[in-house]
């Protein structure tokens, strides 16, 4: 019996099969749902989401520091004046009113 030096049909039909499946596999660990890319993506994103909540809390912490000024224990009265001047429009008697649009230059 003579060996033939060329390889047979089978193991040139595992050779395709594996490196399709291999293909498939290194695409998938790369641009896949759970791939490098997404990962890099959505860590973007959880940075985003880390600033937004920051700035949030910040926003948070100062209008629960207004309630509490504003609330029946504890009234301050500069912040009190202030938010008539600026909801109302309300001003002392011995205050002068300059308006922007009125003055020359």
């Amino acid at each position: 019996m003579q060996r033939s030096s060329r390889p047979s049909a089978t193991f040139l039909l595992y050779l395709c099969v594996a490196t399709l499946l291999s293909g498939y596999f290194a695409y998938a660990a790369v641009r896949g749902d759970l791939g490098v890319i997404e990962r890099l993506v959505i860590s973007a994103q959880l940075k985003d989401l880390e600033a937004e909540k920051a700035g949030l809390e910040e926003q948070i912490a100062q209008l629960s520091n207004k309630t509490r000024r504003m609330s029946d224990d504890y009234l301050d009265l500069d912040l009190l004046d202030e938010q008539a001047r600026s909801v109302l429009g309300m001003m002392r008697a011995d205050e002068l009113v300059i308006d922007e649009n009125s003055v020359s230059r």
